[in-house]
């Protein structure tokens, strides 16, 4: 534990302040030091560097809106499990001079908590709710690294890029939905950097373990409470059916091989889920009844690359528009190419970026089609379900090597439809 803690235990904490504030001068400047900036804070300052902020003060502070914040606050997992992360600190916070805030995925403080002499010589340094604690707001600091370097990160003294933060510590760790992996905010614990103790890493990985554990726990009782109540229709009904959540989170599974999440339905549009086809979702107090809509039930789509891409969707009883990405109309395109033979997740990587590299971001980009359209995308290999026909419209092109979307696309594989 404590890893990326900034000191070691018994570290000259005045003598280190001073050298590290002597370090940031000559580096900043441009000059030479004896003490050489921590990789992660060199990382970070190139990064800052570059934003235009000045290091020589306090660069300007937007604060959000009280409106804003409580919409923020009402709009993330964590207000969940703000009561639990504040006791953590509850009890040592006046004695050891620390303030927590938990911030969202973009840096903005949603709620602060602990001693009341240091929340007030951080609002001087607008350290406070509705703030903004980017790297690109406020330079280096440990929340908006964090979020940078997507790891913890303790900052002290002078490791701070704007000099007006030097005479604090900063330790601060992501948080993220223990379900899906999905960056969430950050957790952070701050005080005058002469209160600095290498306890404190340990303390924030502490909040974040709990944090993380409770909302996994808070999960799986919203999906009891919905399977107790969904229970008596559960009860009548015959045939494969899954109970899941608004978000695809499969509460109860009858008939098909069990499976955590599907694409969160819609009301307006089927889904194809693997092993029960073209299904129908159907709303039930707070989840949805997903059962197959029968095999003779097609999905008639069609992308159009005349303008902006345009998916437009014939189901079994609504027709629907949505707007694509490019990189998602990118996929679409590859696959109707590809037909029933698919495409391995290395075939994606490679057509989309040029290299087989980017596993991860194929999958990440998927999931997130399927999120936009439904499950329309079966995998291993990828390819269009066998419920869904697609079709292109092209506008004034008469061929895909004539269409701009096709020519102009960032996409190797794309391209090469073109000829290019």
């Amino acid at each position: 534990m404590g890893s990326f803690s900034a000191i070691e235990p018994g570290t000259d904490l005045s003598r280190h302040a001073r050298d590290l504030v002597r370090m940031h001068d000559a580096v900043i400047g441009g000059g030479r030091s004896p003490l050489q900036p921590r990789a992660v804070v060199q990382r970070s300052w190139r990064r800052v560097l570059g934003s235009g902020l000045n290091p020589d003060g306090t660069n300007a502070r937007a604060l959000l809106s009280i409106d804003d914040v409580e919409r923020r606050r009402r709009s993330t997992p964590l207000a969940d499990v703000i009561v639990e992360l504040e006791q953590v600190i509850s009890a040592v916070a006046d004695v050891s001079h620390l303030l927590m805030v938990v911030t969202d995925a973009d840096g903005v403080i949603l709620w602060r908590s602990g001693s009341a002499k240091v929340r007030s010589r951080a609002d001087s340094l607008g350290f406070r709710e509705g703030a903004v604690w980017t790297e690109s707001a406020v330079g280096t600091n440990a929340i908006g690294t964090a979020i940078a370097e997507v790891a913890p990160v303790q900052l002290f003294s002078g490791e701070h890029f704007e000099q007006s933060q030097h005479p604090w510590y900063c330790t601060a760790a992501p948080i993220h939905d223990p379900r899906t992996g999905e960056l969430l905010g950050v957790v952070d614990v701050s005080g005058p950097a002469l209160t600095l103790h290498p306890t404190i890493a340990a303390l924030v990985e502490t909040a974040v373990r709990l944090a993380q554990a409770q909302l996994w726990r808070h999960h799986e009782t919203r999906l009891e409470r919905l399977r107790s109540s969904a229970a008596p229709l559960l009860a009548s009904l015959s045939g494969p059916v899954l109970l899941v959540d608004d978000n695809g989170w499969v509460a109860h599974t009858s008939g098909v091989a069990a499976t955590k999440r599907i694409a969160a339905p819609r009301g307006d549009r089927a889904l194809t889920i693997p092993g029960l086809g073209l299904c129908t979702p159907e709303r039930i107090a707070d989840g949805w009844l997903v059962r197959p809509a029968g095999a003779a039930v097609q999905i008639a789509m069609d992308l159009d690359l005349s303008g902006p891409p345009v998916v437009t969707v014939t189901g079994t009883e609504a027709t629907w528009r949505t707007p694509l990405s490019g990189r998602h109309a990118e996929i679409l395109l590859l696959l109707q190419r590809a037909g029933t033979r698919g495409l391995s997740v290395t075939d994606l990587s490679s057509g989309i970026y040029g290299d087989p590299d980017h596993a991860v971001a194929v999958r990440a980009e998927i999931s997130r089609l399927r999120r936009v359209l439904g499950s329309v995308v079966d995998g291993r290999p990828y390819r269009l379900a066998d419920s869904v026909q697609l079709s292109l419209t092209l506008g004034d092109a008469e061929r895909l090597a004539d269409c701009a979307f096709v020519r102009q696309s960032a996409s190797p594989a794309v391209r090469a439809l073109a000829g290019n």
